[in-house]
């Protein structure tokens, strides 16, 4: 199994979306996150007894918004939320992982550096991306403030951090053609190493 994991806005998205048109499973704990923070869900509700109702809003969902401007604000309410977060989304990468029948997968995991989490994995792959151009890349998807996309970068691991984690790096300051090229080489590599026995598939 292999961990993908990368600071904000480094293109970890469009990595892992190659890697599925190549046929690899994609457990994504990003997307587990939002699925349990849904109305309905104890992750929810665990959420807004601790945080008060006001981090919902008139539709009884999360208000994203004004939950992180609260814990960008303040380390021991992101810390707070982890804990609620964290043993709910390990829970859920295990029971997706134990299904899987594949050559090997893909999990994504953002806050892989932060959380020291999945250290069981076979190889990390960090997709790397210069400062400026994540910064770029934030202002224009999320439509924040300089400075809160500067909080948001400075909250996060330092790039050296989640490179030294790194047995494979992915650095995507170029084309989508490059991209395309690199994940192509990267999928060709995994399957020798499954062939050859040197990790297993699966955990």
């Amino acid at each position: 199994m292999v961990v993908l994991t990368g600071g904000i806005a480094s293109g970890k998205s469009a990595v892992s979306d190659r890697f599925a048109r190549l046929g690899v499973p994609i457990v994504d704990t990003d997307v587990i996150a939002r699925e349990l923070v849904q109305p309905g869900q104890a992750a929810l509700t665990a959420i807004a007894n601790s945080f008060g109702g006001d981090i919902l809003d008139e539709k009884g969902q999360l208000n994203r918004r004004r939950m992180r401007e609260i814990i960008f604000s303040d380390p021991a309410s992101k810390h707070r939320l982890e804990s609620i977060l964290h043993p709910a989304i390990g829970a859920e990468v295990k029971r997706r992982l134990s299904s899987l029948d594949a050559v090997y997968c893909l999990l994504v995991v953002p806050l892989l550096a932060e959380s020291g989490r999945y250290q069981w994995a076979d190889r990390v792959l960090v997709v790397d991306a210069a400062r400026q151009t994540q910064l770029t890349r934030v202002l224009a998807r999320d439509q924040v403030s300089r400075e809160q996309a500067e909080a948001i970068l400075n909250a996060q691991s330092g790039r050296q951090q989640r490179l030294e984690l790194a047995d494979d790096v992915i650095e995507n300051n170029g084309s989508l053609q490059d991209l395309d090229r690199m994940v192509s080489a990267l999928h060709e590599k995994y399957q020798a190493l499954v062939s050859t026995n040197s990790y297993t598939s699966l955990p």
